[in-house]
């Protein structure tokens, strides 16, 4: 049974999804290849992603290769009810709705995993959390997952670490064809893509702090560079903080980017980011967004707690006036900006990362029983491939080694 927000919203989804499809040339591919060989046909596969029109190709070329798709959302913000509805209106069991409050997000989440999976596909780590805390009779059927993002991967290692991750999970965010270009280009891109829809502002000749100046946030301050802004960096690691500064950056602590920043972006994967420490310190007008995967980054709980007073700027914008009388402004409720106020990453980039799930996926199926309960490395053959077919569907040809540079080289 499907738990959306309204069925006749299909049609226009089904126009999302076909318009990504258009633009994810390695994922035609690949649903062609599962629709002859079937990976999945007999197993359930549970997905947790932001529900938009990839995610929902995605879904597809997993239902072409046999598979009995329960999907949801990653994020009420990010969950497009139209989408959900075009997925749900083609026979898939759909259970997400945009701006669901946080107790029935968690009740849709769970009633994805209430069919019993034998694959998940997570990103975050919460469809994983769930399943191992809320389902245990259920995971001697789980064959393994996937987890798209670091956040979710973090979260990985740690179960690892302490022997309680309970089936192999495939580390797609750390697949070259992943994280080199979903998370710097892909994130570069989509989150301007939010701010600057969102505000209507110019980003030339302001003052951005990035915080976090991992793959993401590299591309965060490459993109903020090129619209013209000043970019300031904000970090704890030394070695990144190093590579800021030679990538021509300034690198400060948050409490002196508060004093003096004009746009936030809070990128690190971790809690605390900008807190109540730095509200008072922040000009009138500052404007405060989020790419990290959670909405911790930013202190919402006490920004609501310290302003005087609250209101509604413009869509998806939150103005909070302080005690001193400056206002600060909050993007998307200080959730992820590239998916609460856009669209998430371009299709063209999603076609590699979204092709890295669906092989990963199919490598999962086809070693069942094979794997360890382990954090498993996305195989090398299959970021060869990805990058293989994205090539060919640029028209690039590039050269091949031949025998006795492999020889030399030792391949």
């Amino acid at each position: 049974m499907n738990d959306i927000f309204d069925i006749a919203l299909a049609p226009e989804g089904e126009r999302k999804i076909e318009w990504v499809r258009r633009n994810m040339p390695v994922l035609r591919g690949i649903e062609a290849d599962f629709a002859k060989s079937r990976p999945f046909a007999g197993l359930k596969i549970a997905l947790s992603v932001h529900l938009e029109a990839k995610t929902a190709y995605l879904c597809r070329v997993l239902a072409a290769g046999g598979a009995e798709m329960y999907v949801t959302g990653s994020n009420p913000l990010s969950t497009q009810d139209d989408v959900a509805a075009a997925l749900a209106a083609g026979g898939m069991e759909v259970h997400a709705v945009h701006g669901a409050p946080q107790g029935e997000y968690e009740r849709q989440l769970l009633s994805a995993l209430s069919a019993g999976p034998n694959i998940i596909i997570d990103d975050g780590g919460e469809l994983l959390e769930l399943m191992r805390t809320r389902f245990p009779e259920k995971l001697p059927q789980v064959i393994g997952g996937c987890e798209e993002t670091t956040t979710g991967i973090t979260r990985i290692n740690k179960l690892a670490k302490a022997l309680e991750l309970p089936f192999p999970m495939m580390l797609v965010n750390d697949a070259d064809c992943k994280h080199l270009f979903d998370n710097r280009y892909g994130t570069g891109q989509s989150v301007w893509d939010g701010i600057m829809r969102t505000t209507n502002l110019i980003v030339a000749g302001k003052l951005v702090v990035v915080s976090g100046y991992g793959w993401c946030g590299k591309g965060v301050a490459m993109r903020a560079k090129g619209l013209g802004a000043r970019v300031a960096v904000t970090e704890t690691d030394p070695i990144r903080a190093l590579e800021a500064v030679m990538d021509g950056f300034e690198v400060m602590p948050m409490s002196e980017a508060a004093r003096v920043g004009e746009i936030f972006c809070t990128v690190t994967g971790c809690r605390d980011i900008i807190t109540a420490e730095h509200f008072p310190l922040m000009r009138d007008g500052a404007i405060l967004s989020n790419a990290g995967h959670f909405d911790v980054e930013i202190d919402m709980a006490g920004l609501e707690e310290y302003a005087v007073r609250k209101y509604e700027a413009r869509h998806n914008i939150s103005g909070y006036e302080l005690p001193n009388g400056n206002t600060i402004f909050v993007l998307g409720d200080g959730r992820l900006v590239n998916l609460a106020c856009a669209d998430g990453h371009p299709a063209e980039i999603m076609d590699m990362s979204f092709a890295i799930q669906a092989l990963s996926a199919e490598y999962l199926a086809r070693h069942r029983g094979e794997l360890k309960a382990v954090p498993i490395k996305v195989p090398a053959e299959i970021d060869d491939a990805v990058a293989r077919r994205k090539l060919a569907s640029l028209g690039v040809e590039i050269d091949g080694m031949t025998a006795v540079q492999k020889e030399y080289m030792g391949v």
